[in-house]
């Protein structure tokens, strides 16, 4: 296993604390368990699907705080039971993700053992490009776009 050491990273950086503490966490911790997928649903729409057969609604938990999204699922396994072989996972988990500026979490279904989360991209009206006419004589008035 290789590991990266990010702190020259650090060192010539000044206001990007968040981008080199993302990256550390990414190349760090990379848990496997549930598998998840991630897919585009639309220009500004994006889907985060996790595969969580055996835990019902109450077992999960979908929280956005700080720009962090955390999904975490507990599960209460049969201590009761002896099983012969165990090849589901029911155990515990927490993962977080990241989400860029303007990203809200609209929604979470549970259907046939899988959580969706729905997520969309809606930029503030003052962040969108707009025109902006500029003034001259009364020959020549032209217009240009500003670029956000």
């Amino acid at each position: 296993m290789r590991t990266f050491d990010l702190s020259p990273l650090y060192r010539a950086s000044v206001g990007f604390d968040n981008l080199t503490r993302l990256f550390d966490a990414t190349l760090n911790d990379a848990p496997a368990y549930p598998p998840y997928n991630i897919a585009k649903a639309g220009d500004d729409a994006y889907r985060i699907t996790f595969a969580v057969a055996g835990f019902a609604d109450k077992d999960l938990d979908v929280q956005v705080e700080n720009h962090t999204l955390t999904v975490r699922g507990k599960t209460s396994q049969d201590e009761a039971a002896t099983y012969l072989h165990r090849g589901i996972a029911g155990r515990s988990f927490e993962r977080k993700f990241q989400l860029a500026d303007h990203i809200l979490v609209t929604g979470a279904t549970m259907e046939n053992g899988l959580l969706h989360i729905d997520l969309k991209r809606e930029i503030p009206e003052a962040l969108k490009p707009r025109k902006v006419a500029i003034a001259g004589n009364a020959n020549t008035s032209k217009t240009i776009a500003q670029a956000a």
